[in-house]
């Protein structure tokens, strides 16, 4: 199992974990966060942005041209941020540390 460390607006952390070869847009929705991922994961949104802890940004692969594009759509973008979506649980990333952006709302909770 993979852990991964999510702060949310309210100053919460929720620490939870998932399967290597999963990806942290799954693991989210798990976990209950407001990461809605309108696309499925098909990078034609950018309704599950996070915001990297930059500890961590490094680590991960570098984001596609299209996932770029789509960031450039996503609000409260940070020089750290991407597509929860994109990012591929590994035991590399054991501990990985995100924030969920203020401006996340997922539109099926209401």
């Amino acid at each position: 199992m993979v852990k991964v460390r999510f702060l949310t607006t309210r100053g919460e952390v929720i620490e939870t974990s998932g399967e290597a070869g999963d990806n942290l847009l799954r693991v989210g929705q798990a976990a209950g966060l407001p990461l809605e991922g309108t696309c499925e994961g098909q990078m034609a949104c950018s309704t599950c942005h996070v915001i990297v802890d930059p500890e961590w940004f490094d680590r991960l692969s570098e984001a596609s041209e299209d996932e770029e594009d789509m960031l450039d759509l996503a609000a409260g973008v940070r020089r750290t941020s991407r597509l929860s979506c994109q990012i591929e649980l590994t035991d590399d990333l054991d501990g990985l540390s995100v924030s969920v952006p203020a401006e996340a709302h997922d539109m099926r909770r209401f």
